[in-house]
C-alpha cells in the first residue's frame, strides 16, 4: 500500500513531520516498509536558455548557453531536442546529478568536440512520463533558479506500508489517516460524502441471481461526459504510487480505490446490451478482460453480464468490450459488494492480481458502497461534465454491527499491562468502535470497516496498538527448577545422539520421503492396506514406509548414477507398521555402498579397502545402539535377518530372547533387483525406541574421571577358532582378561583357508592397553598377553595362530 504525504494530509490535519508520521505508523501496526523522499529530483533546477546556435559539426545538435539562476556565469550545454531555443525555460541537471530515466550520473564531457556542462531534461529522463521528443517547456513565469521538483509538486514523499491481511480498513489512505488521528497524531477531516442529485431513474436495471456472492449493488448513469486526460494533480498522485494514468474516467476509479478503499468500475453505457445481471459464470464461458487476455470461467466465479454475455469478472477485472475510451459519452458507474472468498478464489484460479481484488478479498466497507458512487459521480462531473441519473441500489440490506462482549480485565490478562478502563474505551471510540455500558464487561459495536474484528482478543489488540506496544513490559522466561533438569524426552535425546554417532563414523545424513512406491514397500514387509494412502501426492508415493532402508538404498544409487559410488548414508526418523499412533517406530538406519568402509579402529580389514560387507553394517548398528545407551556387553547376535537381507550375511541384534533391537547385513540380490539398484551395498536398522531406559543408580559422590599419564599401547593377536565361534565371543574373552588394563578390542581381519582346515577360521583382533599406575615392562606385557591367550582359549577354544 503506497500513499504520498500530501494525499495523506487531505484527510489528516497534522503538524507532524515525515519522520514522526513514519514512526507512528509502525508503532500502531502499519509497518512502514519504505519511504521515498524524492531525493533523486532535488538536483534539478529551473533554468532559462539564453542562446541556442547550431552545433558546428552536427546538424541535429544545438549549443545552448543556460542561466541556472545561481548568480554565476551561464553554462554551455549541447542539446539535441528539437524544441531547444532561446528563451525556453526548463529543467536543468548539472554535472554530478543522477538522471533516473537514463540511469546516468552526469559529468562534463565533449559532444562532437564541444564541451557540455550538464543537460536540459525531458519528462522521460525525469520519469514523469514517456514523452522524450523534446525537453520540458515551462511557462514564462516559472522561477529560474528554484527547485523544479518543488515547482512541479514532485517533491511529495511516498510512504509504502506493508499491510497484514487482517487490516482491510488500511487499504485506503483515509483509513490510514483515521488510525493516525486515533493515535493522537492530528485530527481526521471527517466531512461526509455529499450526495449528488440526479434526474430520473437509471435506465439500465440490475438483477442479482447470486445474492450469496453479491449482497449489494449500486449503479448510476452519467450522460454527456467528455472523456480526456485527468487533471495534472491526479496524474501526479497516481504516478507517485506506481499507477499509469489512462483517462479521466479510469483515473477516477483508481483514485477512489486508493483514497477510500472502494474499488469501482465504469462501463461505456452504449456498449452495454440490455440490462445487467449478477450471476455465476457458466462452465466454459469466456471473457476478454481489460488486460487484453481471454479467460475461461467456471460456475464458482461471479460475473456481471448483459444480453451479449460476460462484461466483467466481479471484484477482479472488467471486460474489454464495455470499457471506456476517448469516444465514451455515457458511462455507468458500478459499485458492488463481492464475497471475499469467491473473489480470492477467482483471482487465484485465473492468475489475476489487481488492486480491486486485493481489497475485495480482504473485505471492503459495505457502508461506503453508495458514497463511493456519489464520490465518483462528483469527480466525473468535475472533470468530464455530464448529467447524472439517480443511483440505483439493489440487494443491500444495510449494515448490522457485530456486538462483541469485552471484559476490560482481558487487556491486563493478555498483555500484562494495566490500561485504565477509561483509556481503553476512549481508544476504541476514537477508532470508530461504539462501547455500550459502564460495567467491567461492556458490549462493543464493531464499525462496518473492520470485518476482521470478531472477539475480545481483537479488541485487546486494538487497545494495545494505540496505547503502545512498547509499553508492554518485557517478562523473562520462568527459570527451571534445576540447572540440570530434563528438557528433551528420552527419544529426542536418543535421536540426536544417534545422528551424531553415525556422523562421526563418516556417514552423511539424508532426509527421504515418508511415502514410497508400493513395490518397494512390499519388498520390506509393507504393502498392507493400512499403509496405503487415500490421496497420494504422486503415483509412485502410494504407501507409508515400513522401513527407512528403501529410501536410503535408492538415494545411494542416485549418487552412484552421478559418479559417486562410494557413499555412506544414514537417517533417523519414523517408520510405520499400521495406521495407529502406537504403530509408529523411531528408527536409526544406514547403508554403505562400494568401498565406503570404516571399522571402529579406522583400519581396513584387507589393507586396500575392499567392498563393504556385513561386518561394516554390524559395526554401524552397534555404534548407534551404544550411543543410545543399549548395554552392548549383553547384546546377542543371531545369524540371519529379515527376507530383504542375504540369509548367510546378515544378523539380528537382540537383548534377551524377545527384545529385538535391530538387524543388519548385506542385501539380498532380489531386493536390489526389485529396487533397480546395483551393489555392493550393506545396511542396518536399529529401533532406538526399543532400547530400555537405564536404571537410575543413586550415588553419594560424583564419579571421578581419571586420565592416565602413561602412553597407551596396541597389540595384535590372531586366533584360530572353529567357524561356529562368533567374533563377539572372542572380543569379550579378550576384554575379560584384564578389565583394568584392556580398554578396547576390535576385530580387523577374518581369514578362512585350506591351510587352517575346513572347519576353522582365523580372527585377528587389536587390543588397546592403557597403563594407569606405571609404565609396563616387557615382562608385564608378556604376562598380560599370556592372560589374553589363556582366557580366549578357555572361553572359545581358540589357539594363537603362529
Amino acid at each position: 500500500m503506497k500513499l504520498t504525504l500530501s494525499w495523506l494530509k487531505d484527510h489528516l490535519e497534522t503538524d507532524a513531520t515525515l519522520d514522526e508520521i513514519v514512526e507512528r505508523l509502525t508503532s500502531i501496526g502499519l509497518e512502514v516498509e519504505h519511504v521515498d523522499d524524492k531525493a533523486s529530483l532535488k538536483p534539478f533546477v529551473i533554468a532559462k536558455v539564453l542562446t541556442a546556435v547550431q552545433h558546428p559539426d552536427a546538424d541535429r545538435l544545438r549549443v545552448l548557453t543556460v542561466d541556472t539562476g545561481n548568480g554565476a556565469a551561464p553554462v554551455q550545454v549541447v542539446c539535441g531536442a528539437p524544441n531547444a531555443r532561446a528563451g525556453l525555460i526548463g529543467a536543468f541537471a548539472a554535472p554530478g546529478a543522477y538522471v533516473p530515466g537514463i540511469d546516468v550520473t552526469l559529468t562534463v564531457g565533449k559532444i562532437r568536440g564541444v564541451e557540455s556542462h550538464g543537460m536540459m531534461c525531458s519528462e522521460r529522463e525525469l520519469e514523469l512520463s514517456d514523452e522524450h521528443n523534446g525537453i520540458i517547456d515551462l511557462p514564462a513565469d516559472a522561477p529560474v533558479g528554484t527547485s523544479f521538483a518543488a515547482y512541479a509538486h514532485l517533491d511529495d514523499p511516498v510512504i509504502e506500508i506493508n499491510l497484514t491481511p487482517n487490516r482491510p480498513d488500511a487499504t485506503s489512505i483515509y483509513g490510514v489517516a483515521r488510525d493516525l488521528a486515533a493515535s493522537g497524531l492530528g485530527r481526521l477531516k471527517t466531512a461526509p460524502v455529499e450526495a449528488v442529485p440526479g434526474k430520473g431513474e437509471t435506465p439500465v436495471k440490475v438483477t442479482i441471481e447470486a445474492p450469496e456472492l453479491c449482497p449489494g449493488f449500486a449503479l448510476r448513469l452519467v450522460k454527456g461526459v467528455k472523456n480526456g486526460p485527468s487533471p495534472k494533480w491526479l496524474q501526479q498522485r497516481l504516478i507517485a504510487i506506481g499507477l499509469r494514468p489512462i483517462s479521466a474516467l479510469v483515473d477516477i476509479t483508481n483514485y477512489v480505490t486508493f483514497d477510500r478503499g472502494r474499488p469501482l468500475h465504469v462501463f461505456d453505457a452504449k456498449k452495454v446490451a440490455g440490462n445487467l445481471v449478477v450471476r455465476r459464470a457458466r462452465d466454459g464461458e469466456k471473457v476478454l478482460a481489460l488486460d487484453g487476455r481471454e479467460y475461461t470461467l467456471t460456475p464458482q466465479m461471479c460475473v456481471i453480464a448483459d444480453d451479449n454475455g460476460v462484461e466483467s469478472i466481479a471484484g477482479v477485472m472488467g471486460g474489454e468490450h464495455s470499457g471506456c475510451d476517448e469516444s465514451t459519452t455515457d458511462v455507468l458507474i458500478e459499485s458492488g459488494l463481492w464475497d471475499p472468498i469467491t473473489t480470492a478464489r477467482t483471482g487465484r484460479t485465473l492468475g489475476i492480481i489487481t488492486d480491486a481484488r486485493y481489497r475485495f478479498e480482504r473485505g471492503v466497507d459495505p457502508e461506503f458502497m453508495v458514497p463511493g458512487v456519489e464520490l465518483a459521480t462528483k469527480l466525473v462531473l468535475e472533470f468530464c461534465g455530464g448529467e447524472p441519473t439517480e443511483t440505483e441500489v439493489i440487494g443491500y440490506a444495510g449494515y448490522k454491527p457485530k456486538i462483541v462482549s469485552f471484559p476490560i480485565s482481558e487487556v491486563k490478562r493478555l498483555t500484562g499491562t494495566e490500561v485504565p478502563k477509561a483509556e481503553s474505551l476512549d481508544i476504541l471510540s476514537r477508532l470508530g468502535f461504539e462501547p455500550q455500558g459502564s460495567d467491567d464487561i461492556v458490549d462493543v459495536a464493531v464499525p462496518s470497516w473492520r470485518p476482521d474484528v470478531d472477539g475480545k482478543a481483537d479488541l485487546v489488540e486494538e487497545v494495545m496498538r494505540i496505547h503502545g506496544v512498547d509499553n508492554i513490559a518485557p517478562q523473562p522466561l520462568g527459570a527451571h527448577d534445576a540447572v540440570n533438569s530434563k528438557i528433551l524426552t528420552t527419544l529426542q535425546v536418543r535421536t540426536r545422539i544417534a545422528k551424531r554417532s553415525l556422523a562421526v563414523r563418516g556417514m552423511l545424513e539424508v532426509l527421504t520421503w515418508s511415502f514410497i512406491p508400493a513395490k518397494h514397500a512390499e519388498l520390506f514387509g509393507g504393502g498392507q492396506a493400512a499403509l496405503k494412502l487415500a490421496n497420494p501426492i504422486a503415483a509412485d508415493m502410494s504407501d507409508m514406509r515400513p522401513s527407512l532402508l528403501p529410501g536410503l538404498i535408492v538415494a545411494a544409487q542416485r549418487n552412484a548414477d552421478k559418479g559417486i559410488g562410494d557413499v555412506a548414508l544414514f537417517e533417523v526418523s519414523g517408520t510405520y507398521e499400521g495406521d495407529g499412533p502406537d504403530q509408529q517406530r523411531r528408527v536409526a538406519a544406514g547403508v554403505r555402498r562400494g568401498t565406503a568402509k570404516l571399522d571402529g579402529s579406522g583400519r581396513s580389514w584387507a589393507g586396500n579397502s575392499g567392498p563393504v560387507g556385513v561386518f561394516d553394517a554390524k559395526a554401524d548398528a552397534i555404534a548407534a545402539l551404544e550411543a543410545c545407551g543399549a548395554p552392548v556387553d549383553r547384546l546377542q547376535i543371531e545369524p540371519g535377518g529379515p527376507a530383504w537381507y542375504h540369509p548367510g550375511r546378515s544378523g539380528t541384534i537382540k537383548l534377551g530372547p524377545k527384545t529385538v533391537l535391530g538387524t543388519f547385513g548385506e542385501f539380498h540380490p532380489k531386493t536390489l533387483e526389485g529396487l533397480d539398484v546395483s551393489g555392493p551395498i550393506c545396511g542396518f536398522e536399529v529401533y532406538i525406541d526399543a532400547v530400555p531406559e537405564p536404571k537410575a543408580k543413586p550415588t553419594k559422590t560424583k564419579p571421578k574421571l581419571e586420565l592416565s599419564a602413561f602412553q597407551a599401547v596396541k597389540r595384535d593377536f590372531a586366533f584360530v577358532v572353529d567357524k561356529t565361534v562368533e567374533a563377539g565371543a572372542l572380543v569379550r574373552a579378550a576384554l575379560a582378561a584384564d578389565k583394568k588394563l584392556v580398554t578396547g578390542v576390535s576385530v580387523f581381519d577374518v581369514f578362512e583357508g585350506a591351510s587352517l582346515g575346513t572347519a576353522k577360521k582365523s580372527v585377528a583382533i587389536e587390543v588397546s592397553i592403557q597403563p594407569v599406575e606405571k609404565t609396563l615392562t616387557d615382562e608385564d606385557f608378556e604376562a598380560l598377553a599370556k592372560r589374553i591367550v589363556d582366557n580366549v582359549g578357555k572361553q572359545t577354544g581358540g589357539m594363537l595362530r603362529t
